[in-house]
């Protein structure tokens, strides 16, 4: 069982400094890591990691960072169908006492029409929003040949409200909530309003306020990760998004709250670790985090 995600590619320069230097001045970074990024393409391939070889239609470039890219997708057994753009897209991402500073570099301009794949080899898709007529089209021909579709919220697109109609699980950020001027509980309702079966709002430390398949509202918490552990946020809530589409092709009768615990436990395992390739937890780490994790919790 197989997922399509969906979503704009960036090659993560990520690197741990006390200072950031301006003008002539110059300084060292304390530790660095490059690796994959964007929201859709760090899901998916935390979803390889843990198991189901998905496909990826994200933007490429025929320059060297796009040969970066392309190895990498080899090494996860991800299938990529690319949609070319003129230069590959960075980010520079710069964290420090649990948040992150990201500095971006897009090309957005594509210069080809998205492929149109069958579907129906799917059992799950996952979108970001990112490349929006793509995002409208995967969702609407997802959603008519019963596969489950799921969206990462982490900002309002421009085509938003209408890619809803076709979503199952969206699961968005409190951004998303500020750019609707809208409380956590009324991003909840509006998002069921639009037909979604599950909805939640990820509000970092304090976890997910989230909506069940019968409209429970109930919380999340995030797993208290000790402060000193805490390396790297960045990439955490794409881990969490990739890890509940492989738990649920792992089991799609599954519980929802299963599907978000254990990608709680794989979001806690990437916020260890510097960049986004080193968090990508496989399935005994995520058992050893939640077998942690509860015996801490039975210890308070």
């Amino acid at each position: 069982m197989t997922a399509l995600f969906v979503g704009h590619s960036y090659i993560d320069m990520t690197m741990i400094t006390d200072v950031m230097p301006s003008g002539d001045e110059k300084a060292v970074a304390k530790d660095f890591a490059v690796s994959f990024g964007g929201n859709a393409v760090t899901a998916a391939f935390a979803c390889a990691k843990l198991g189901h070889a998905p496909d990826l239609l994200t933007t490429m470039s025929d320059d060297w960072l796009g040969q970066m890219f392309w190895d990498m997708a080899r090494k996860y057994h991800v299938t990529l169908y690319p949609r070319k753009v003129a230069r590959s897209s960075l980010s520079f991402v710069l964290p420090q006492g649990g948040k992150r500073a990201i500095l971006r570099a897009r090309d957005s301009h594509h210069l080809r029409p998205f492929m149109k794949l069958d579907v129906g080899t799917y059992e799950a898709l996952h979108l970001d929003g990112h490349q929006a007529d793509a995002a409208l089209y995967y969702a609407r021909a997802c959603r008519e040949k019963g596969v489950l579709t799921s969206l990462d919220g982490g900002a309002v697109r421009v085509n938003s409200d209408e890619v809803l109609h076709f979503i199952d699980v969206a699961v968005v950020a409190e951004n998303f909530c500020t750019q609707m001027k809208l409380t956590p509980v009324e991003t909840l309702a509006y998002l069921k309003s639009r037909g979604v079966k599950i909805a939640g709002v990820t509000e970092g430390e304090q976890g997910m306020l989230w909506i069940d398949e019968d409209g429970h509202i109930s919380r999340l918490p995030a797993l208290k990760v000790p402060h000193e552990k805490v390396i790297d946020t960045s990439g955490a809530g794409d881990v969490f998004h990739g890890a509940y589409v492989a738990s649920y092709l792992s089991n799609p009768g599954g519980r929802w709250v299963d599907h978000f615990d254990f990608a709680r436990a794989a979001s806690a395992f990437k916020v260890q670790h510097l960049g986004n390739e080193a968090g990508l937890p496989t399935r005994e780490d995520i058992a050893d985090i939640q077998r942690l994790y509860a015996y801490c919790e039975q210890k308070v």
